[in-house]
C-alpha cells in the first residue's frame, strides 16, 4: 500500500467494530454528535456549550463562587476561568468580590446575559427537538436522559 493510498483512507473505511460495542465509545460518539449539532446551531451567536451551561446555572443561582459553578458542571477550574473571562468580555456575566470574604469572587449573570438567554431560547429548543427526533421522539429522549442520569448520579454516591 503506497503512502498516497493511506492518506485517502476515510474514517468510514476503518474497522472499529470491536470498539463500537463498548458503551463508553458509543456515549462519546453520541456526545460528539450532540456537540456538533449544538456548535452548528449556535456558531453564529458565538456560543459554546460550556458558555451556555454557565449562563444557565448563573441565571438560576446568582452569586455562586467560581469553584461551585465549575464543580456543578464538571469543568476543570483552569478551563473554567477562561470561560468566565470570555463571558465577562462579552458582558454576559460578571465577577463580584464577596461582602464577607474579599478573596472570594461570586458570579452573576448580567442584564445583557439574561437578554441573551431569552434571545437564544428558540435555538435551544430547536436543537433539543432535533436531537429528540434523531432518538425517535420525546419518549426516547426522556428514557435516554433518565438512563444517563443514573450513570452519573450513581458515581456521585460512591
Amino acid at each position: 500500500m503506497g503512502h498516497d493510498q493511506t492518506l485517502e483512507r476515510r474514517d468510514s473505511d476503518i474497522d472499529v467494530s470491536t470498539m463500537s460495542e463498548a458503551l463508553g465509545f458509543r456515549l462519546r460518539r453520541a456526545q460528539l454528535a450532540v456537540y456538533q449539532d449544538f456548535n452548528e446551531a449556535f456558531s453564529a451567536k458565538g456560543l459554546r456549550p460550556a458558555d451556555f451551561a454557565v449562563l444557565t446555572v448563573l441565571n438560576k443561582n446568582p452569586g455562586l463562587k467560581q469553584s461551585e459553578v465549575a464543580e456543578a458542571l464538571g469543568i476543570q477550574r483552569a478551563n473554567f476561568v477562561a470561560i468566565v473571562d470570555g463571558l465577562e468580555q462579552k458582558g454576559l456575566a460578571e465577577r463580584r468580590k464577596s461582602d464577607t470574604d474579599r478573596r472570594v469572587q461570586s458570579l452573576f449573570i448580567t442584564e445583557d446575559g439574561l437578554a441573551y438567554l431569552k434571545e437564544i431560547r428558540p435555538i435551544v429548543q430547536e436543537h433539543d427537538d432535533r436531537i429528540s427526533e434523531r432518538l425517535g421522539g420525546r419518549e426516547a429522549r426522556n428514557l435516554l436522559s433518565d438512563l444517563l442520569l443514573k450513570l452519573y448520579e450513581s458515581r456521585d454516591e460512591e
